[in-house]
């Protein structure tokens, strides 16, 4: 399987695929909270990426170097991308919100030539100066020959002099003009993307995909399970941390014009998004399972308060959209729209299991594979199951499966992630089940499924459950050793004004005992002010997992909220 190459004698350039289109209609819309908007044609989006391509020419960048940006989802950052692949160089981002540990750990890794990084950005209203975070990162990349600053708060001519080697992109770009693009052809499996692993649980693993493999795998995922059609409008909640972004930059060769969104999608108020939906008039709505969640439990009514006529179809991944969440879209977003849980994840930058438009959406499952995967669920004894929870697998070679890993010479992580627990088998890691209209659960990560008295529960199984009850906001489970068994700990982050007396208790027991089974119902129940996340959203399981046998987290700079961390250390309600 890892052998398997494609098409190698063809030969492609990802940035010429993206940009078949020209002229004055929208191919970028951007709005960065209710602070900065603007809109990008497809000549502009062009001329902006030509010109940047001659800036990194003049920096010597070639096919196979590096450019690393932590940069904001807006049009620069797409323009910058597109250059890079257009000279058949490799593009890596993050997003600003990293911290300066953070960033090093991933970009320190690839040795970049180019560093990318705006003046700061906007959160929740809040303006947020990055300019002494980005001196620090740039004078610690050596490889780095020039430091580019892209205006977002207004101060990027400002901030570039602090920087040694660094310049604003409006002086950077200043001496070139727009000229036709010559764009460099090369391999199929020529590298185009690193993308990086959380970092929880270690360093990130630099994961490097394909052109040719990214490419034929979005554009079947978008033009065939998704359907979409130039001039329609897509959008999807993401940061340049989480492959979506790169999923949702790829709708650009489908020539779709591309709704970007860079900020809180909760700012200025709850219904930021449908606003933007409706004024847009967005066709794809992409988010995460958590987006959707937190909607519902706000109460919030787009059916009712908004003009939401142009969208054909909602899409959710980063966890398991649970089964209230299936409910609330068609009963408080829209009834007529296409929902489809995707599930697929960074190392293969596409999906196993998604969407699939001629069939019907049932509450709780994911449609069924995606065209071209040979996705199963076996059990431990590597044999097909039907209906019985396993490993979700991948049985033949698919065009966006990594090249590899950086600095992994003898393919020895590369093994070790995906092909160790079954020979010559993808093992993704994620806990599944087949349903019998052939559609698929996923119950979580299978390195954090709970094993009590050897039965194998997918923590999805109890979030499901649990996070249907008005009082809680969110919810995490791990197991804990204890006494030659494991027990199933749940901690809760509850509404305000709510505490978790006795009667929550047990209310929360009922709820897991009656909707999913009493095998389910955890052995301790403790309420916390905050969950650690990481920087796309998901509950990170594992780190709190280790926190409570008393083991160090080191790489807390991939987490969103770090402090809540300390939430979890020495907790008395697991010490009996």
């Amino acid at each position: 399987m890892r052998g398997a190459r494609f098409f190698p004698d063809a030969r492609l350039n990802f940035a010429e695929n993206l940009l078949r289109r020209r002229g004055s209609s929208d191919a970028i819309i951007f709005r960065g909270e209710n602070k900065v908007a603007r809109r990008w044609s497809w000549d502009e989006l062009a001329a902006m990426m030509s010109r940047i391509r001659q800036l990194f020419e003049a920096h010597g960048v070639k096919a196979g170097d590096r450019v690393a940006g932590m940069m904001p989802n807006m049009p620069e950052t797409v323009a910058a991308m597109l250059a890079t692949a257009s000279l058949g160089a490799v593009w890596s981002s993050c997003s600003p919100d990293f911290g300066s540990q953070g960033v090093l750990d991933r970009f320190r890794q690839i040795e970049p030539v180019i560093f990318i990084a705006p003046d700061g950005y906007w959160y929740a209203g809040k303006q947020n100066d990055v300019s002494a975070k980005v001196k620090e990162i740039a004078t610690k990349l050596p490889s780095v020959r020039a430091t580019i600053i892209v205006d977002y708060l207004g101060t990027a001519r400002q901030v570039a002099p602090t920087i040694p080697g660094a310049m604003s992109l409006e002086d950077a770009i200043a001496p070139y003009t727009t000229k036709t693009i010559d764009f460099a052809r090369q391999p199929f499996d020529h590298p185009l993307y690193i993308l990086f692993s959380s970092g929880t649980t270690g360093i990130p693993k630099c994961i490097v995909h394909s052109a040719g493999g990214t490419l034929i795998q979005h554009l079947k995922e978008q033009k065939l399970h998704a359907g979409v059609l130039p001039g329609e409008r897509f959008f999807w909640f993401a940061t340049c941390s989480w492959m979506m972004w790169n999923w949702l930059v790829s709708n650009l060769a489908s020539e779709a014009t591309l709704l970007l969104y860079d900020g809180s999608p909760f700012y200025p108020q709850a219904n930021a998004m449908f606003d933007y939906a409706e004024a847009e008039k967005m066709t794809y709505f992409g988010t995460s399972a958590k987006y959707i969640d937190a909607v519902r439990k706000a109460e919030l009514n787009p059916k009712k308060t908004h003009d939401l006529s142009s969208l054909k179809a909602i899409l959710s991944t980063g966890s398991a959209l649970a089964p209230d969440s299936f409910t609330y879209v068609y009963s408080h977003i829209k009834d007529d729209v296409h929902l489809a849980s995707v599930s697929g994840g960074t190392d293969i930058v596409a999906s196993f299991v998604t969407g699939i438009p001629t069939e019907p959406v049932w509450i709780g499952e994911i449609q069924g594979p995606a065209l071209g995967m040979a996705v199963d669920v076996w059990n431990d004894d590597g044999c097909p199951v039907r209906g019985e929870k396993g490993e979700l697998v991948c049985t033949a070679a698919f065009p966006s499966m990594p090249i590899g890993f950086w600095n992994d010479p003898d393919g020895a992580k590369y093994r070790s992630a995906y092909f160790e627990r079954f020979d010559q088998i993808w093992c993704h890691g994620d806990f599944a089940e087949w349903t019998q209209r052939g559609g698929m659960i996923i119950y979580g990560r299978s390195d954090a499924t709970l094993n009590p008295g050897g039965v194998r529960i997918g923590t999805a199984e109890i979030y499901n459950q649990v996070e249907q009850l008005e009082e809680i906001v969110e919810a995490l489970c791990v197991g804990q050793s204890w006494e030659d068994d494991v027990r199933v700990v749940l901690f809760v982050r509850l509404a305000a004004g709510v505490s978790l007396d006795s009667a929550l208790t047990q209310k929360i027991q009922t709820q897991i005992r009656t909707g999913a089974s009493p095998r389910h119902v955890p052995a301790r129940i403790v309420a916390v002010a905050d969950i650690p996340r990481t920087k796309s959203g998901k509950v990170t399981e594992l780190v709190v997992r280790d926190l409570i046998h008393g083991r160090m987290v080191t790489n807390k700079d991939a987490l969103a909220n770090p402090e809540a961390l300390d939430l979890f250390v020495n907790l008395p309600e697991l010490q009996t």
